[in-house]
């Protein structure tokens, strides 16, 4: 048996996502966009309190009923427009295995979230990528073209984009919306860093479909998505779903956010609070050009090799996203919003690492 002859062409020519795995030098860890700030042991002591409660030998609730009713009122929709999903990850996977029909393909801009390709590729859909313009947004007029021959079935598009921190144009959005002859995907998985949200428009385009997640809002660990779109659509990815797709300690922290989402908010607030210090901290370095962010990152270019940056900072057990990738992203790195001491820390490592290579 040769395995490459029974894997897809498509799988086999491309690189799986790079999952950081770390070691036992780690300081800090500023690559994977969490959230900085734990839980405080009297809020932690709660939640372990109803994990107790659960009983191991049974399945969890078969379609999440109660969450989706909990976070549509959350997230101010109706109930039958939300899906909780064991992550984003799986809510894309969901989305690129029903969107086959006589309209496929899937179209994503460049730079993004490198799971929709990943995802997109593994599922057997065709992919095309469209730059963004120099200010990092949507180029519509590209994008416009490639929709123009009723393509694609899916369009993924961030807000705000991973990895350029920034927020499309509304109105290009809306353009492309309405154009499209399949569904547009808006992934709001940094919305509530940014204070805006496009969860209004589906009342106006039945073809949008969001995405959240308590990922980056404190809850990485238990890997929650929801998928909020018309009823119609959710009916039909509900035939996709697999029936147990999230677990009962996943079901039960996610009403601990419900029920604490107050406490989860006021550290949002904080990490808007750092990540404006962080912003200036880095513009005051000389050979780094940050980018403003409505995200809980910040991406900046060096002008100096990153990869040795990325080396020497890992040497110093702090983690950052290097993101060299020639041209467009070319000694480009991603730091994630830590705490004040986090920040810190990353801060006086980086102007130490710029010196030593001769700023």
């Amino acid at each position: 048996m040769v395995i490459k002859d029974l894997i897809a062409k498509e799988i086999l020519e491309q690189n799986s996502y790079a999952a950081p795995v770390y070691t036992k030098n780690i300081r800090v860890r500023l690559d994977a966009n969490e959230n900085p700030f734990s839980l405080q042991e009297p809020l932690k002591k709660k939640l372990l309190e109803q994990i107790s409660k659960v009983n191991f030998n049974r399945y969890p609730e078969a379609g999440s009923p109660g969450l989706r009713e909990g976070f549509a009122g959350y997230f101010g929709v109706d109930r039958d427009m939300v899906m909780p999903g064991n992550g984003s990850d799986e809510l894309i996977q969901l989305l690129c295995l029903a969107f086959k029909g006589k309209i496929n393909g899937v179209l994503v801009p460049d730079p993004a979230f490198v799971m929709y390709k990943i995802i997109a590729v593994n599922t057997g859909n065709k992919v095309m990528e469209v730059p963004l313009d120099d200010n990092f947004d949507l180029d519509t007029d590209a994008m416009l073209g490639k929709i123009g021959i009723n393509y694609p079935a899916i369009v993924f598009l961030s807000y705000p984009n991973s990895p350029t921190g920034n927020l499309f144009s509304r109105e290009k959005i809306e353009a492309i919306i309405k154009k499209t002859p399949g569904v547009v995907v808006v992934d709001e998985a940094y919305a509530a860093f940014s204070g805006d949200t496009l969860v209004p428009l589906l009342k106006k385009y039945d073809n949008l479909i969001i995405l959240k997640t308590l990922s980056k809002l404190g809850m990485a660990s238990m890997r929650l998505g929801f998928l909020i779109g018309n009823k119609d659509i959710i009916t039909q990815l509900d035939k996709v779903r697999l029936p147990y797709n999230i677990n009962s300690l996943s079901q039960v922290a996610a009403n601990f956010f419900l029920d604490y989402s107050t406490e989860f908010a006021n550290q949002v607030n904080e990490v808007v609070k750092r990540r404006e210090e962080l912003y200036l901290a880095l513009k005051e370095i000389n050979g780094i050009n940050p980018y403003p962010s409505r995200a809980n990152f910040i991406y900046f270019s060096c002008f100096f090799d990153s990869d040795r940056i990325y080396q020497n900072l890992t040497a110093e057990g702090i983690f950052v996203k290097n993101l060299n990738k020639p041209p467009r992203m070319a000694n480009c790195m991603r730091v994630t919003v830590g705490n004040l001491e986090e920040n810190a820390s990353f801060i006086k490592a980086l102007k130490s690492v710029i010196s030593e290579l001769g700023a």
